[in-house]
């Protein structure tokens, strides 16, 4: 099996208010441009959530979603707006079925998620 590597589209104001939407999180630093500037912000971000979701995704897509038995996430760094996202996996050295992964900005290369996924056997 090839190594994880995908980049994404820029993740969208839209996408964030409708994930805000589906998970019920309506903080205001995530889709009031005032708000959050007027809290020390340069602009509004994604949830972590969300990054963890569409690293999640690929991840699935790329184990297989019925392999997949675990996954796990700690945020880095915010998404913003018209971010890029480059995510990345690969198997851990002597570990079978045990995969690191990582979540970085296309511009810069900023980790903004690391994470690990297992499969079953």
């Amino acid at each position: 099996m090839s190594d994880l590597d995908v980049t994404t589209p820029p993740v969208t104001r839209t996408q964030i208010v409708r994930f805000a939407g589906a998970a019920g999180d309506f903080n205001p630093m995530h889709h009031d441009e005032p708000f959050a500037q007027a809290a020390g912000q340069d602009s509004v971000f994604a949830m972590g959530q969300l990054t963890a979701a569409i690293l999640g995704d690929a991840v699935a897509a790329w184990l297989g979603r019925d392999r997949l038995a675990g996954y796990g996430v700690r945020f880095k760094a915010k998404v913003l707006p018209g971010d890029d996202l480059v995510l990345t996996g690969a198997p851990v050295d002597g570990e079978p079925g045990r995969y690191e992964l990582q979540a970085a900005k296309a511009d810069g290369g900023e980790v903004v998620l690391t994470g690990w996924a297992t499969t079953r056997a």
